[in-house]
């Protein structure tokens, strides 16, 4: 009998499939808001929609990103404009959060964020930590 996975690594794995969405060239990242093990709202990085996806004639690639919108905040912004709350609710994200992303899960109601890989800093998670979101210790 198939070893049936967990809801964190279902979740987890949509995240991944986001990820493979992504229109950024610098790095794929998906995000999965959900409650209770079911999805509210999915997000990948990429450019705002209406304009180009990330190419070599619109992105500097030896330069930080300035015009990709991060998984995490498409994942809010969709279910801002559908009327989905998010109070209470996980995320899962291929990344960990950089810190504004962490201001937005925190206004938003985000109680707990998995993550699959770090960022290279790790303010947003200190900063998600200090106001009591549940990090679970995947790397211990």
């Amino acid at each position: 009998m198939r070893e049936r996975p967990t809801r964190d690594q279902a979740l987890m794995a949509v995240a991944r499939i986001m990820a493979a969405r992504s229109t950024c060239n610098r790095r794929q990242v998906g995000a999965v808001l959900a409650v209770d093990g079911r999805i509210l709202s999915t997000g990948y990085a990429g450019a705002p929609s209406g304009l180009p996806h990330c190419s070599p004639s619109v992105c500097d690639l030896t330069t930080p990103c300035t015009r990709t919108v991060h998984a995490e905040a498409n994942a809010i912004a969709f279910a801002a404009r559908n009327g989905i709350r998010m109070e209470g609710a996980t995320l899962y994200t291929t990344l960990s959060p950089c810190i504004d992303c962490a201001k937005l899960l925190i206004n938003s109601g985000v109680k707990k964020v998995v993550y699959a890989e770090q960022y290279r800093t790790t303010d947003g998670l200190d900063l998600l930590r200090s106001v009591g979101v549940i990090i679970p210790d995947l790397y211990a």
